[in-house]
């Protein structure tokens, strides 16, 4: 049986999963009856959200020209913060369909994309979606996509996902342009592990596509990358998108594979699957290792408990690759976890997926990126954490992360855009004309002045019409200090951040007035301070909750007041000395609001 893989990419909204949709019911995998948007769309977050965040992999059989053809297709995320999810899923195919919305046309993503799934080496079948629209101009769009990528135009294929116009010349595209598999039956297993979950039931559920040879149910297995531990496998299937048993998946196909693996640190994203008894003499490539750039911490809160938080990451590490985490402890929140995001939208799924899917709550410090730091005996080291920067008189640089920065933009918000740029100090690169009303604005800038809110901002200045990619391009060293924020004269780490020198003073004081807000007053008066060093930079001061001591003190010489007045005084004292102050959640999350 010819055996077709591919994915299905594009920029967030340009129609995947509809198309997705669209594709089971041409081949018949779901009936009308059975149909919903968002088929492949697993979890609740994504179906509200409208957006994909994990890759789904599916099966189903088409005829063509008398011919059974097996397309096992994956239906990727769009958004730039998912990226590692479309890399893994590239990698486990032979073709791509490039999804282009006809009224939007060529976006930021959709570029990153293309380019990805050339780096893989893939065959691509670029796809004109929403012609049904309106305001749909796919000759003009195609026409782009040709300017843009160089892919031809005339190859374009015209589809409505909605109505399922196109549909059968697509498919008929996927079963005649795309190259089959290339792995060669006859050789020791080779199975990519692309991805996995944890089932209470079953265990560790591994998604696997066979390269070389086969796999089969009873076969002891073992995985090349985790040492010489054995695996039976108990059960062997495929999603159509309703899990199908199978008793083997040959060469090329893609499946999942479910061997009574408990262990959770066994199964690791991108390691070979291959026979116990007859093993591969090398492993496949597998990926290259994630690199997150936004790190924040998570605490228990509430009634959680760290290891309840500990076992739901472990589960959570299994199904997303691109989330990492690390103990960390904090004066002020106790035991708690150093996690590392691909970005801001991740970091925010990550923690609604913990309070969603394993009823935990965490409490949650602000985000902050990576550094690089070169101390004067010449030893350089990265940090992740404004706490864990050493002395300055220790510290000959700083360097931060740059990235470089794609904006398309409709023409007329190109001002709004660069003014955007340069208030986060970024340097301009150069502009690209996409037809006559779209320019592509290129900008190398600092990865921690986007993380808080550009994003939003690109939104407002663009009327939602703006959209970014951007990829990591080295360190570079800047003045960069840390501000310390003292509450009460103790300096609390998790409200600590790194910027820039030039504005360090003007969030120091933002920061205050919004923790001001957020710390409820206590029986003692609070100095909030902002620091660099030892030099005070800002303060500002909670006052003290007063009581009226002297109520009951009627008639009398006035020395009577004094007197009570002055015990007050002492016992103030005296409470400020030993007295704690609570500081709630949204203190520390005041940070971001002081970012902008």
């Amino acid at each position: 049986m010819p055996i077709r893989n591919f994915s299905i990419v594009a920029h967030i909204d340009h129609g995947k999963s509809t198309l997705s949709d669209r594709l089971l019911m041409r081949a018949g995998a779901i009936t009308e009856r059975e149909f919903r948007a968002q088929t492949l769309d697993d979890m609740d977050l994504e179906r509200e959200r409208g957006i994909t965040i994990k890759a789904s992999a599916v099966s189903i059989n088409h005829q063509h020209n008398g011919e059974n053809f097996l397309l096992n297709f994956i239906d990727t995320p769009g958004h730039v913060d998912f990226h590692y999810e479309v890399q893994k899923a590239l990698q486990a195919c032979e073709g791509a369909i490039l999804v282009v919305d006809a009224a939007q046309g060529v976006q930021a993503q959709t570029v990153a994309n293309a380019y990805a799934a050339i780096e893989a080496d893939l065959e691509i079948i670029p796809v004109i979606n929403k012609i049904d629209l309106p305001s749909a101009r796919p000759e003009h769009m195609a026409e782009e996509l040709e300017q843009v990528l160089g892919i031809d135009a005339t190859e374009c294929i015209y589809v409505s996902a909605k109505t399922g116009q196109g549909i059968d010349e697509l498919i008929d595209r996927l079963c005649t342009q795309l190259p089959g598999p290339s792995g060669k039956a006859d050789q020791p297993l080779r199975a990519l592990i692309f991805d996995s979950l944890y089932d209470d039931y079953r265990g560790v559920v591994a998604y696997i596509r066979v390269v070389d040879g086969e796999i089969r149910k009873g076969q002891k297995i073992k995985f090349m990358g985790q040492g010489e531990r054995e695996y039976v496998v108990s059960s062997l299937g495929r999603h159509t998108p309703k899990r199908t048993d199978i008793d083997a998946l040959k060469t090329g196909e893609v499946g999942y594979v479910v061997a009574n693996i408990k262990e959770l640190g066994d199964v690791r994203i991108g390691d070979t699957i291959t026979d116990a008894d007859n093993p591969a003499p090398e492993a496949l490539p597998g990926y290259e290792p994630v690199s997150q750039m936004v790190f924040c911490d998570f605490y228990p809160g509430g009634r959680t408990q760290y290891d309840e938080l500990r076992d739901a990451m472990d589960r959570l590490v299994l199904n997303d690759s691109s989330f990492s985490f690390s103990p960390e402890s904090s004066d002020a929140l106790g035991f708690g976890f150093r996690c590392g995001f691909l970005g801001l939208l991740h970091m925010e799924i990550i923690q609604e997926r913990l309070e969603r899917e394993f009823n935990i709550e965490v409490v949650q410090t602000a985000p902050t990126v990576t550094y690089e730091i070169e101390k004067v005996d010449g030893e350089v080291f990265t940090i992740d954490a404004p706490s864990q920067l050493p002395d300055p008189s220790h510290i000959e640089e700083i360097r931060e992360p740059f990235i470089r920065m794609a904006i398309m933009t409709p023409a007329n918000g190109v001002g709004a855009i660069m003014k955007l740029c340069d208030d986060r100090r970024g340097e301009y690169k150069k502009t690209e004309y996409v037809g006559t009303e779209r320019v592509i604005l290129t900008y190398e800038i600092p990865l921690a002045e986007v993380i808080y809110d550009f994003y939003d901002r690109l939104k407002s200045a663009t009327s939602g019409y703006g959209t970014m990619d951007y990829e990591v391009i080295g360190f570079r060293a800047g003045n960069l200090v840390r501000v310390d924020i003292l509450v009460n004269g103790d300096r609390v780490d998790a409200l600590s951040m790194i910027c820039h020198r030039s504005n360090a003073e003007q969030r120091g004081r933002k920061l205050l007035v919004k923790l001001k807000g957020e710390i409820d007053r206590h029986l003692f008066e609070i100095p909030l301070q902002a620091a660099i060093g030892g030099k005070i930079i800002a303060r500002e001061t909670i006052k003290s909750v007063g009581k009226n001591v002297t109520a009951k003190c009627y008639g009398g010489d006035v020395s009577r007041k004094r007197k009570l007045l002055e015990k007050q005084k002492e016992g103030k004292k005296r409470m400020k000395r030993v007295g704690s102050v609570d500081i709630p959640q949204g203190a520390f999350l005041a940070i971001l609001e002081a970012g902008e």
